[in-house]
C-alpha cells in the first residue's frame, strides 16, 4: 500500500473508524462494498494493504474522495506543500503511484493530485467515491486509455478530458508509463 508504515498504520485504524462511526459491522460494510470480510478485516489490521480500486470501492461507501480519505490520517494541511511533503501512496500490486499535490482541505471544493500508471496497469472503479465528483484529467506523458461509464477515450500526451462519471477505467497501454494531473472538484 504506502510508502511508510506509520501512515499504513494511520490508513488502516480510520478505516475501522469509519465503519464503527456507522455502527456497522464487518459483513455489513463488506455486503455494501462487495468485499469480502476476511479481506476487509485484514486490511483493518493493517495485515496487507488495500489496492487502488479496493480504496475506491470503500470511499465510495464512505461518500469520500480518495484524496480526502488519505489526508484524514495525514497533519492538517498547510498552505504551502513542498513536493518533499506531498503525500506519495503507491498500490503495490497494479504499480500505480498518486502523490497528493494540493491536498484537500474542509473550505476548499477542488483538490490536485498527480498520478503515475506503469505500461500494462489496468485500475477500474465500478462507481464514483462521491457522486457528482468533476474531475479534469490531463495527461503529461505517455498513453492513457481512460474508459468513462463504458466509453473509452484513448488519450495522448498534452489531451485533457473533463468528465463527471458513475465509473471508470484507467489503462496504461504502454510502451512507457502514463503520467497526468488531474484536478477533482467536489459538488
Amino acid at each position: 500500500m504506502g510508502i511508510d508504515t506509520v501512515a499504513d498504520e494511520r490508513l488502516a485504524s480510520r478505516l475501522a473508524e469509519l465503519r464503527l462511526e456507522r455502527g456497522w459491522t464487518l459483513e455489513e460494510l463488506a455486503r455494501r462494498a462487495e468485499v469480502s470480510r476476511s479481506t476487509l478485516s485484514r486490511v483493518e489490521r493493517a495485515e496487507v494493504s488495500p489496492t487502488a480500486a479496493l480504496l475506491g470501492r470503500l470511499c465510495a461507501v464512505y461518500g469520500r474522495t480518495m484524496s480526502r480519505l488519505l489526508a484524514e490520517v495525514e497533519p492538517a494541511p498547510a498552505r504551502l506543500v513542498r513536493a518533499a511533503d506531498q503525500a506519495v501512496w503507491r498500490d503495490e500490486e497494479t504499480g500505480f503511484v498518486r502523490r497528493a499535490v494540493s491536498p484537500p482541505h474542509g473550505s476548499l471544493r477542488a483538490e490536485v493530485i498527480e498520478g503515475r500508471l506503469p505500461a500494462g496497469a489496468d485500475i477500474a472503479y465500478d462507481r464514483p467515491s462521491v457522486p457528482g465528483l468533476e474531475h479534469h484529467l490531463w495527461l503529461m506523458a505517455g498513453g492513457l486509455e481512460l474508459t468513462v461509464d463504458g466509453e473509452p477515450q484513448l488519450l495522448a500526451a498534452g489531451d485533457c478530458l473533463r468528465f463527471v462519471a458513475e465509473s471508470t477505467r484507467f489503462r496504461c497501454p504502454g510502451p512507457e508509463e502514463a503520467r497526468y494531473v488531474l484536478v477533482v472538484v467536489a459538488p
